[in-house]
């Protein structure tokens, strides 16, 4: 905790604009689901007691897959894989989008105060904003119908967006402002996927190469097995919420 409150202090204003960042997304997935309930004539709260309290479950399991994270041998060792959008996206399609981003927000704060943060919440937010990226677009297209086929192309449409957005965000925001909080030239964060791939240069071929593979692969493995595991606990999953 103290480690935590240290990290925040010294980065306060990239603290702020994280949390604005979540809210965003909060109100973005809030907006997304009153639409689709009010197309269905859906009534009743979007978040109920049960709903919270498998959300607390589910934000439990991804975060310790979140922390059983590993570098993977086409990009640098800050770049790690990690499947712990798994429960995120199973909670997403069983109690929506709005349920999908607190239980990823949940995920990185419980991470911080068990893990701490070692890129000056440069990869927290990376993590949670791409993460989104992905359960976002895929619950957009789950919700209009929720049969297998919407889920397999819901995932698959998530999975597209966020290796884009997650290239272009790495490019454009992440690694220029890691390179400021943490102190290490964009030169030698360059340097480090150069090792790797002798054809990267500068910024975007750093995102393209190494980025872009590790979205894809995560996000492919993530709806693989969401629609492989999905269909099955949600009889469970839904007898919970409802008793």
């Amino acid at each position: 905790m103290n480690s935590f409150l240290q990290a925040v202090a010294d980065n306060a204003l990239f603290f702020i604009q994280f949390m604005a960042l979540v809210v965003l997304m909060f109100l973005i997935a809030y907006g997304m689901e009153k639409a689709a309930r009010k197309k269905q004539d859906q009534k009743g709260r979007i978040l109920s007691t049960r709903t919270l309290a498998l959300v607390g479950m589910f934000s439990a399991i991804a975060t310790i897959l979140h922390v059983l994270d590993f570098p993977v041998p086409f990009a640098p060792p800050f770049y790690k894989l990690d499947f712990s959008e798994l429960p995120v996206l199973i909670a997403t399609f069983a109690f929506g989008p709005v349920a999908g981003v607190m239980t990823e927000f949940c995920k990185i704060i419980l991470k911080l105060l068990f893990k701490g943060t070692d890129t000056a919440f440069v990869g927290d937010l990376a993590n949670f904003l791409i993460g989104c990226s992905l359960l976002l677009p895929a619950s957009a297209l789950y919700m209009h119908k929720k049969t297998r086929k919407n889920a397999i192309a819901g995932a698959a449409l998530g999975t597209l967006v966020m290796t884009v957005f997650g290239t272009a965000f790495n490019a454009i925001y992440l690694i220029p402002k890691f390179s400021e909080l943490y102190g290490m030239p964009i030169d030698s964060i360059v340097a480090m996927g150069t090792a790797i791939h002798p054809s990267i240069d500068s910024v975007w071929p750093l995102a393209i190469l190494c980025v872009a593979p590790l979205n894809l692969v995560k996000g492919a493995v993530i709806s693989l097995l969401t629609v492989l595991i999905y269909k099955k606990i949600s009889p469970i999953i839904k007898y919970e919420h409802k008793s």
